[in-house]
């Protein structure tokens, strides 16, 4: 790489959630949804595609927007936003973009078809094409048409979609009964098929024909609803689809009921006899390590992402919150490995994603490329802003930074290299704060310093490094008031 790159990957002050990492050609593409800074509810703006060089994973550009909305035939004022989408090379060489409209909050978003539209380049500007349709022309609406993931598979164009109930309603019939009026209102079905067995709740996938827009062989349920004495239980499926083929093993990627983790199933098959692999990502590192949810090291939140291998190196790519809120969503990357088994462990957050390795303790960097951000009862925030004062990733005109820095607060940022010896470290505060900041390099402090600045001012510390090798720099403050962060610098 020409230069090195860190999460979030793409500028500063752009939110791409959901995002599908493809290579097509000699790049890499991201098909993400697309959110607003400081947004109100999810997917705010049109789809702007991202894409770098599979040589240089340091140089990600866009060719502005490429889809708007209200070029389907379907929008309306309450379903004016492009939620997350897949795209898809056809058999006849054109790129193919799915994708479902919602509304605020994600009103109406369970209610209609799958759309797709068309383009001669992965990000060029695509072209409505229709919905996906049974064989007699009218619109498919079988189960929830949410979350669409495709592939191409030796020429079978097959399509995975679906939601589920969120955690903490996985009912049983009787309460799906009582609660039918409510849920025939949130998901656009009847009672019958409220109450059917398999229910309208799950993980699908069908074939296409050609034309990418006929279903050639009906809905299959490929993943259990009721996970209980399954290999699925306590990691049920939620939503965010995508599917994966490797070495002749598919992957269904999904987010689980638990809904800030990635996971994955395996399955020699395409439509049955998946099993349940792992997690793969949770933007809290919940279940790192055996961590706990109550220990989350970030504001959690929805989960959607893939994986992809670029240059022989794979990766995981999901997104983090930001804004205090499920709203403004960056999309960041961290490497993983496909054992020989293929099985895949666990991610640990970082700073340094798709850089591989670790960044260098020297020169400028933005606060906001911190991996954790924690006061140490950091919140869940699935479909809603924060109604506490937390710290987070925010703005203010043209920067970004960290606010609401108060007692007891740890940012951390994993990984950098450090330089044997003696160093000295500055950072851009605007701080209305009284107390001490310390910095530690892995568990080691390395410097104290107080802060009882006041207003935008730099505060600095020398400081000493024992050993040369890779260590997490964190900040932890003690204190009254609160300051915000907007850069640091290896002096």
């Amino acid at each position: 790489m020409k230069k090195q790159v860190y999460n979030p990957f793409l500028p500063l002050d752009v939110y791409i959630p959901d995002g599908e990492p493809h290579i097509f050609g000699d790049r890499i593409y991201l098909f993400g949804s697309h959110d607003k800074e400081d947004g109100d509810t999810f997917c705010e703006l049109d789809y702007e595609f991202f894409s770098a060089p599979i040589d240089d994973l340091s140089n990600w550009s866009s060719k502005g927007i490429n889809y708007s909305a209200k070029q389907d035939a379907l929008y309306i004022e309450e379903r004016p936003y492009l939620y997350a989408p897949d795209v898809v090379q056809g058999n006849d060489g054109r790129f193919y973009l799915y994708y479902s409209l919602s509304g605020y909050k994600g009103n109406g978003g369970y209610h209609g078809p799958i759309s797709v539209a068309v383009c001669d380049t992965p990000d060029g500007k695509y072209e409505y094409l229709g919905y996906v349709k049974n064989q007699d022309g009218t619109m498919f609406n079988k189960f929830v048409c949410f979350d669409p993931a495709v592939m191409n598979d030796g020429g079978t164009i097959r399509l995975y979609y679906g939601t589920a109930m969120p955690r903490g309603m996985c009912l049983p019939k009787f309460s799906k009964a009582f609660g039918a009026p409510v849920f025939e209102k949130i998901y656009g079905k009847s009672k019958e098929e409220i109450l059917s067995e398999p229910s309208v709740w799950g993980a699908n996938m069908i074939t296409l024909c050609d034309d990418m827009l006929t279903v050639k062989t009906d809905a299959v349920r490929i993943i259990p609803e009721k996970t209980r004495n399954t290999s699925f239980d306590k990691h049920a499926f939620f939503e965010g689809s995508s599917i994966r083929k490797i070495n002749n093993t598919y992957y269904f990627i999904y987010s689980s009921q638990l809904n800030h983790e990635l996971c994955y199933a395996t399955s020699k098959y395409p439509d049955r006899n998946f099993k349940y692999g792992g997690t793969i990502v949770s933007n809290g590192d919940v279940g790192f390590k055996g961590r706990k949810e109550k220990d989350r090291l970030n504001a959690t939140g929805t989960a959607h992402g893939s994986i992809e291998c670029i240059n022989g190196a794979w990766y995981v790519f999901y997104h983090r919150l930001t804004h205090g809120s499920d709203y403004s969503r960056q999309a960041c990357a961290e490497p993983i490995e496909i054992k020989s088994d293929g099985s895949i462990e666990q991610a640990e957050i970082s700073s340094c994603g798709l850089n591989r390795v670790p960044l260098i303790a020297k020169g400028k960097y933005p606060s906001v490329i911190a991996c954790n951000i924690t006061n140490g009862k950091m919140p869940h925030l699935s479909n809603q802003k924060s109604k506490k004062s937390i710290p987070m990733v925010t703005h203010k005109g043209n920067e970004r930074f960290i606010s609401n820095i108060d007692n007891k607060t740890t940012i951390t940022y994993k990984w950098f290299d450090f330089i044997k010896g003696d160093g000295e470290i500055g950072f851009d505060i605007d701080s209305t704060a009284q107390g001490e900041m310390i910095v530690t390099a892995d568990d080691e402090v390395i410097t104290r310093m107080p802060i009882n600045n006041f207003g935008r001012t730099t505060v600095s510390a020398k400081y000493h490094i024992q050993d040369l090798r890779r260590k997490s720099l964190s900040l932890k403050f003690f204190g009254k008031g609160s300051f915000n962060l907007y850069s640091f610098t290896f002096k």
